[in-house]
Order: C-alpha cells, then sequence, then structure tokens
C-alpha cells in the first residue's frame, strides 16, 4: 500500500487532505514545523504521525505531496527531488485524485470555505460524500459518489482541476502580489470556468462573474429577479434566517439558515443549486440546511463574561464589510468592537482605504501589527498606516488586550487570516484570572 507524506501537513489544504487518505485506507505521515497550529488537532487524534522537517523523512517507495508554501530549496523537496522519489504538488494531487468522483469545486475570491463546508453538510446526508475545506476539515468516504473540495485562484492553483461542477460564489481583485489587477484575476476564472465539465453555479448578482462566458451552462443565483435561482421574502429572527426560494420563477421550497448576513444566503442558494442541478431530494436539502453548525475560524461565537466573543477569517475589505453585517443581524442592539490584524503587507497597501471603510462599520476599532508574508518586504508600511485613516482606531499587542475589558455586554470580533487568535487568547486569559 502506497505510504503518503506531507510536507507542510499543518497547512489548512493538506490537513484535509491527509485525514482524507487516512480514511481511505491509506498509510499517512507529514512534517510541519514546531509551532502548534489547530489543524494539528484532527491529525493528532487520527494518529497521523507529525515529524520536524527532516531529508531523513523521505523514504524509497513512499509518495510525497508537498504545501505550496515551499519551494524546490526546502530540504524534503529537494531530497525528494535528488532520489527520485514521486512529488506533487497540494493542488495537483487533488486534480487526479478527483477524477474517480462526481467532482464538484467551490471557487471565488470570498466565502469558499463556508460555502463548501455548507455543501459537505448537506450532500453527506443523503449519498456517500468525500470533501476537503479549507478550515483544515476533512473526511474520506468508502465509496463515494460526490468530492466536494474548494478550488483556490491564487497563483492559477485551480486550473489543476477539471471538476464536474463549479460553485462560483464570486469574482473580486485580491492576492496582489500575484494578479496585476481584476482583469488578470477575470481571466484566470474564464480559463478555469472552460475545464468545468457539466454546469456551473454562479453568483448572478455579481458584474465581475456574469463576464464569464464558458462552454457549460450556467446556473445564476442571488437576490435579483434575473437569476435563474433567486430568493426572496428573507425573514431574520433570533435563530438565523428563513427564505423562500424559487427557480425559473417556481416556488422550490422554504428555507431556514442558522447563520445570518445575506452572504450566507447566497452560499445556501449555491448549495441548493447543485443539488438542483443532480435532482436531489429538497425536503433532505432543507433539513440538512436547518442543522449546520459552521465551520472553523468562520463567526465562530464563544460567550465570556458579558460579552459574545466572534472569531472570523475575514481579510479582505469585502468579507469584513459582510461579517460585521452579519454580526449587526444578529445582535442589533450590542455594541460592536472590531479587533483587526491586516494580512499580508501587500494586500493592506493595495487596499488600505478600502479596509479602513469597512472598519468605520464597527463601533470601536482596535488594529494589530501586519501579519506579513515571508515572500514580501514591508517597505515603509506599517499598521500606523491604517490607524491614521480609521478615527475610532487604537493600536492593540497581547500586551496591551487590557484595553478590552473596558467593553461589557459587547461583542469583540476578531478578524484576520495571519495570528489574531494570539490576541483573542491573550484576552481571554486576563478574563479568567
Amino acid at each position: 500500500m502506497t505510504k503518503y507524506h506531507f510536507i507542510g501537513i499543518k497547512g489548512s489544504g493538506m490537513s484535509a487532505l491527509a485525514q482524507v487518505l487516512d480514511d481511505m485506507g491509506y498509510l499517512v505521515q507529514g512534517s510541519d514545523v514546531e509551532t502548534k497550529y489547530f489543524t494539528q488537532k484532527p491529525l493528532e487524534e487520527k494518529g497521523i504521525k507529525l515529524l520536524p522537517f527532516h531529508e531523513k523523512n523521505i523514504e524509497d517507495g513512499m509518495c510525497a505531496i508537498a504545501g505550496n508554501a515551499y519551494d524546490e530549496k526546502h530540504i524534503e523537496i529537494a531530497t525528494c527531488i535528488e532520489r527520485e522519489v514521486p512529488l506533487y504538488r497540494y493542488h495537483q494531487f487533488i486534480g487526479e485524485l478527483i477524477q474517480a468522483y462526481t467532482s464538484i469545486s467551490v471557487t471565488g475570491a470570498h466565502g469558499k470555505t463556508s460555502t463548501t463546508g455548507l455543501l459537505a453538510h448537506v450532500l453527506k446526508a443523503i449519498r456517500p460524500t468525500s470533501y476537503l475545506i479549507g478550515d483544515g476539515t476533512g473526511k474520506g468516504k468508502e465509496k463515494s459518489h460526490y468530492f466536494v473540495f474548494e478550488a483556490c485562484e491564487y497563483k492559477r492553483h485551480f486550473m489543476a482541476y477539471q471538476p464536474d461542477y463549479a460553485i462560483i460564489t464570486n469574482i473580486d481583485f485580491d492576492h496582489p502580489d500575484y494578479f496585476k489587477g481584476l482583469e488578470d484575476v477575470l481571466q484566470a476564472f474564464a480559463d478555469f470556468s472552460n475545464q468545468v465539465g457539466k454546469r456551473i453555479i454562479a453568483c448572478g448578482d455579481d458584474a465581475n462573474v456574469r463576464r464569464l462566458k464558458p462552454n457549460v451552462p450556467m446556473l445564476y443565483y442571488g437576490f435579483d429577479a434575473k437569476n435563474d435561482l433567486r430568493a426572496d421574502h428573507v425573514v431574520n429572527d433570533i435563530n438565523g434566517v428563513t427564505f423562500d426560494v424559487y427557480y425559473k420563477n417556481e416556488w422550490v421550497e422554504q428555507f431556514t439558515i442558522p447563520m445570518f448576513g445575506r452572504h450566507n444566503i447566497l452560499n445556501a442558494l449555491a448549495v441548493i443549486g447543485i443539488c438542483l442541478s443532480e435532482g436531489l431530494p429538497m425536503d433532505l436539502v432543507r433539513q440538512q440546511l436547518s442543522t449546520f453548525q459552521g465551520v472553523k475560524r468562520r463567526f465562530t461565537e464563544k460567550k465570556m463574561a458579558n460579552n459574545i466573543l466572534i472569531d472570523d477569517y475575514a481579510h479582505h475589505p469585502t468579507e469584513i464589510r459582510a461579517t460585521i453585517e452579519a454580526v449587526r443581524a444578529k445582535y442589533p442592539d450590542k455594541p460592536l468592537i472590531a479587533i483587526f490584524q491586516p494580512h499580508t503587507f501587500s494586500r493592506t497597501k493595495m487596499f488600505l482605504n478600502e479596509f479602513a471603510a469597512s472598519l468605520l462599520d464597527a463601533d470601536q476599532v482596535y488594529l494589530c501589527d501586519i501579519f506579513g508574508s515571508a515572500r514580501e518586504s514591508n517597505g515603509e508600511l506599517s499598521i500606523h498606516d491604517l490607524i491614521k485613516r480609521v478615527p475610532t482606531s487604537k493600536l492593540i499587542t497581547e500586551e496591551s488586550v487590557h484595553q478590552l475589558s473596558t467593553h461589557d455586554n459587547s461583542i469583540l470580533l476578531f478578524m484576520g487570516a495571519g495570528d489574531i487568535q494570539k490576541i483573542q487568547y491573550a484576552f481571554e486569559e486576563t478574563m479568567v484570572v
């Protein structure tokens, strides 16, 4: 039996893929840095061996899968090349793996992980489904019919995939360290969409998505009346959102999701679009949508003292606005305190004014130092450039988290894709004393 070795196994996608292969009965191990990440807990629970990086980890007869964070100079990757051990990049391996299933990719600038998690939750209750979610969650199911996975546009990695179906949640300019601008992003999505085999389920409310002209049929979803699949009669209550769904102007069903915000309704519509395309029973789809508990680091709530702490991965101005909107919908009467850590200097520089505008929707803002990437230089940019643009903002560090103790009966919203959780953990420790 093939033994798989993951180089950088603690990466969110890598961790999920390792779990999938382990569930499928393969021998799995992996290596990474010693720093503890939330993605390693499920690996440890499965008994998957975790090793420090070392050339001795590479053995003849194994197959290595390398995370995209490491180049050919990495000691283990270099050893694979030198010893001619089969070596795949993460996205290349998935591209081959999905060929054995009815594959459904979820892509877009925002909302991939939440939509993938929701789709997996619905499908697994109806037909055997394997899935790979970007929050580090993966499940391999014997004799799976469906394989659900995220398809990331960064560096055009999704060009390794030829899925049967694709959900496209939106198209927006991000990853300025790679893409030249919006037109470059659009071209990448256009090229990817031409690799889809059966149908694309796409957000028709997004003007950029509407510019795609793929070779397969498009099912558009959204709130606008021109969409094939649309939501109407939206009602919020303390438990979530209820809405009616129409397909080709014919009423389909009334659905309830235990989430808030227009973006979560759109995610649900995308899932419903896949299920309609596959002819799946809407009563089961409705039941599963109503029981979804969310994915890691997406609106993860915790009550502490008289406050509610929310951890969210939002790291782009569009995502910040959507997350704040969802908080306002669920807790309209509570002060909203945003604690945000920008992710990468290139993104912060490109969207400096947009970040400031999105954060102004909060009642109070705290900003952490920028979480930089090893691939870039900060130049002269610092968090103070953003602080100057947000009049209500203050600098916060692990040593100054006591500032948050002044807020009572409030929502403390921690946002970012770096290590913003260290601020939340430090604050929680002050509350335990």
